[in-house]
């Protein structure tokens, strides 16, 4: 059973009568003179000790500006935390006022807030009583003595459907601490647990939350026998030597001596990786004759149904994809949903009027209304099928030129319900194209240069950036997606910015905190865009093919910034302060310096190691030509016990030495993607412990193939998706030339012990 976590934003004016329904789920109505409300209050889970609820009001009455909701508790329950609401308690009386922003309930429309709370282990009953705005809730509008209508207990179509709440945190853990100033919206995750067959045992792995204390221990049961003799404190993975192929595993939290409810059972890699069938579209024929079929390319992760563990999205591309540079028709792209277990949830067809290639179409993945179930958003266009087969804008429109490029007609931005694909709010793409030619050509190859990422602008709730333009004009789009629309926060555009901030952006961009405010900012290139539009600095070293930005040298504070560049009279490479942007190392002018990589790969020096294509040598932290450059310069991955990252690149895993990098791993029956890139379709922590998981589509394309470490370590580090950096990082890896996500803090020899990071979980 699928199992859901679903916390919704916004409240109305009334109070209530309640009636408890299948499932604990209450609902109540109100009635006033030009008001009524339903109330939906369910508790979702209980662990011991402490709950969790959600709130829904559905508004009857008249439209509504400014709430308050107050119920009492009669077996001692108290309210610990909430989102979504400012909630306060004295004694037994509970009072919730509208957070702000939801605010505003129109007739018909819903709020909601969540909570977590804690009882006493033995008695949790509903509240008996509501009152909204201080009037009591009767289920109909109008005097209470005339004829009431029952409301839906259940949101409006608007949102993800519903589905069984858990008795239990996803993790079994406690969730964390809702927003704060200076808190962050994560996932609600399980503990992505795994089992691995290694030699003649189980390598079994498993998540330390990022809500949860360093001092957390484990137990690990084998079907119902504990296997570790006491609990484990230093890691988060363990060898079962012995045990059967196909055992069945879960974990337990131990907490101050005491061990809290049971994981999921283990998620089981038969054969060193996990399969998840995928379906290809069926080939065609373009306009003019050319045939075509599908390859598996790009993919992301979110929790699109709520039940805590990551589905995948993945884009189709057809074998006529093209380079902006290529003129040629090209097949429609597709976006798939999967559950890991191979179940297909929806397919997008992005249709003609969506040209297919890496720098078409950036897909972003995350939770942006905070309701606990992950959505979809990405660049549409007339006759773009969703997943339930709405198509947006005419069916019957083909805008596509004899050249194959599409230079007119409209463009949209559409979020789609990541659970069902269903298209929820639909804008007109930002910037329009305008004038072809005021992008740097005439023929369709700068006009048509996306980017995408997922950040924080405000410091607790997700946006979703897209841009247009990077060799000349660049705009940069800032949207939220809130109560089921999406709306603009703000524009960047180097139009009015001023003409120096032209030609700054690379193929891909990085989101970080780089000026420490807890709110993101986007670096774009050589240059970066504070979290309120306006710019925050530039370096003037223009376009190039990667970006690289994280705690690259840990004594110094804050983070830094490695970035390769084309321009022949520019730096090939440089290391700069990502808070200023003041360069602290450069290497000569080399011509198109195309690749750049920098992560802690050499134990024997201290930081980050940083190497490109056009200069010579490994560079330590500052500057200095240290050794023997890496046999490739594309992805890293974290892979072995050490802390120190390991080089990925094609189909295969390396170590580094001063002397030559010794193979890890050669997946079989796999590809990589994106020609010459040699990217996999995702690399990151997905499932497991910290170290890093490596999807690739098998040869034939009929399954994701996930692979993951059976090295036993000593490290115990939180999951690295809990790091917002690290994961808005998997939200963009798919952007035009993929780079591999870095987290805020360091990661390799002689580290420190990593940071709690501020966060909340839906």
């Amino acid at each position: 059973m699928r199992m859901s976590r679903s916390r919704r934003g916004a409240l109305i004016a009334a109070g209530a009568t309640l009636a408890v329904t299948a499932g604990g789920l209450v609902t109540a109505g109100v009635a006033a003179a030009a008001a009524g409300c339903s109330v939906a209050y369910s508790v979702d889970n209980q662990w011991q000790g402490g709950f969790g609820a959600n709130v829904t009001i559905t508004n009857l009455g008249d439209p509504v500006n400014g709430w308050t909701l107050t119920w009492s508790y009669t077996a001692g329950q108290t309210v610990t935390q909430a989102w979504n609401a400012t909630v306060t308690q004295a004694g037994a009386q509970v009072t919730a006022k509208d957070a702000g922003y939801n605010a505003a309930i129109p007739t018909n429309g819903t709020a909601s807030f969540g909570f977590n709370g804690s009882w006493n282990d033995a008695s949790n009953p509903v509240p008996a009583n509501f009152a909204l705005n201080g009037t009591a809730c009767t289920g109909s509008t109008g005097p209470t003595t005339g004829p009431t209508t029952r409301p839906p207990t259940t949101n409006p179509p608007t949102g993800n459907p519903p589905t069984s709440p858990p008795t239990n945190p996803p993790g079994g853990g406690v969730p964390t601490n809702p927003p704060t100033a200076d808190s962050k919206q994560l996932e609600n995750l399980n503990r992505g647990l795994i089992s691995v067959r290694s030699g003649s045992g189980n390598f079994v792995s498993w998540r330390l939350l990022g809500y949860e204390p360093q001092s957390t221990a484990f137990n690990l049961y084998r079907g119902s026998t504990r296997v570790n003799s006491s609990p484990i404190t230093n890691s988060t993975n363990y060898l079962d030597s012995g045990a059967a192929a196909g055992a069945s595993y879960t974990v337990r939290a131990v907490v101050n001596g005491a061990e809290r409810a049971a994981s999921e059972a283990s998620l089981q890699f038969g054969n060193g990786y996990l399969d998840v069938p995928i379906q290809p579209p069926a080939g065609g024929t373009t306009p003019d004759g050319v045939a075509y079929t599908y390859a598996a390319n790009d993919a992301s992760v979110g929790d699109l149904d709520g039940d805590g563990q990551y589905e995948i999205v993945l884009k189709w591309d057809p074998t006529n994809s093209k380079d902006n540079s290529q003129s040629g028709y090209t097949g429609n792209v597709f976006v798939d949903a999967y559950r890991l277990t191979g179940s297909r949830l929806w397919r997008i067809d992005l249709g003609r009027n969506i040209r297919a290639g890496a720098h078409y179409t950036q897909f972003q993945v995350y939770d942006y209304d905070g309701d606990g179930r992950a959505e979809v958003a990405m660049k549409t266009a007339d006759g773009t099928r969703s997943g339930t087969g709405q198509v947006i804008g005419s069916s019957t429109a083909d805008y596509r030129n004899s050249s194959g490029y599409v230079l007119s007609g409209p463009e949209y931005l559409t979020m789609f319900n990541g659970l069902t694909g269903a298209a929820m709010s639909t804008v007109d793409y930002v910037p329009a194209r305008g004038t072809v030619s005021s992008w740097g050509d005439s023929y369709g190859n700068r006009v048509d240069r996306f980017l995408a990422a997922t950040a924080f602008l405000d410091g607790q709730r997700p946006s979703v950036i897209f841009s247009r333009g990077y060799y000349t004009r660049t705009v940069i789009v800032a949207w939220d997606f809130r109560n089921g629309a999406l709306t603009r926060r703000w524009t960047f555009d180097s139009n009015s910015a001023g003409s120096q901030y032209t030609g700054q952006g690379n193929h891909n961009l990085a989101i970080a905190d780089v000026d420490q405010d807890g709110r993101d900012e986007i670096i774009f290139g050589a240059m970066c865009v504070d979290d309120n539009g306006s710019p925050l600095w530039n370096t003037g070293n223009g376009h190039g093919d990667a970006l690289h930005v994280g705690d690259l040298d840990p004594s110094r504070p804050g983070l830094e910034v490695f970035k390769v560049d084309e321009d022949g009279s520019k730096p090939s490479s440089f290391f700069a302060d990502a808070r200023t942007g003041r360069m602290l190392w450069t290497t000569s002018p080399n011509g198109d310096n195309g690749r750049g990589v920098s992560g802690d790969i050499y134990a024997g020096s201290p930081g980050a190691e940083s190497w490109s294509s056009a200069a010579d040598g490994l560079r330590s932290t500052t500057g200095a030509n240290i050794g023997r450059k890496p046999g490739s310069t594309n992805f890293l991955a974290w892979w072995d016990a050490d802390p120190v990252r390991e080089l990925l690149d094609g189909t295969h895993i390396d170590k580094y030495g001063t002397s030559g990098d010794t193979r890890l791993l050669t997946a079989s029956g796999v590809h990589s993607n994106n020609g010459t890139k040699s990217t996999p379709s995702l690399s990151g922590d997905i499932l497991g412990d910290w170290r890093e998981e490596v999807i690739w589509p098998t040869t034939d394309n009929t399954a994701l193939r996930i692979y993951t470490t059976t090295a036993v370590t000593d490290r115990k580090i939180p999951t690295l998706v809990h790091d917002p950096q690290y994961r808005s990082a998997l939200a963009w890896q798919n952007t035009a030339y993929n780079q591999p996500p870095h987290p805020s803090f360091f990661i390799g020899n002689n580290m420190p012990t990593p940071p709690q990071p501020r966060i909340y979980v839906r």
